[in-house]
């Protein structure tokens, strides 16, 4: 059937993760070149968005990079410390969400791109 590692059929999940990250609009480019570089993702779509957010007991709403992570769960603690390491904000966005379901060859790819 599928050559995903963990792969388990319709409707289990993947040894497969999407990771939201949200960054500076500055620092969007930069960080998904440095994980994709490094073998830590095999792809990062960059999304423009605006973030509502309580940060120190204010309300803020700013222009961010959304960063929508493709990587496997065996290269997410990597990846989770590259973030930290690179990102400016002292308290990053990182959350990951299992693959349940997706288009097989694509799911593929992305197993054997991830290093």
């Amino acid at each position: 059937m599928a050559a995903v590692t963990g792969w388990k059929g319709m409707g289990a999940e993947t040894d497969l993760l999407v990771v939201y990250c949200t960054a500076s609009p500055e620092e969007g480019d930069a960080l998904a070149r440095a994980l994709v570089e490094e073998g830590l993702a095999a792809c990062v779509n960059i999304a423009s968005v605006r973030s509502c957010y309580i940060w120190e007991g204010k309300v803020n709403l700013d222009p961010e990079a959304l960063l929508i992570i493709k990587t496997t769960r065996d290269r997410f603690g990597a990846l989770r410390k590259r973030i930290v390491e690179l990102h400016s904000y002292s308290l990053p966005e990182i959350i990951a969400l299992p693959v349940a379901e997706g288009h097989q060859p694509y799911l593929d790819w992305l197993a054997r791109s991830v290093g």
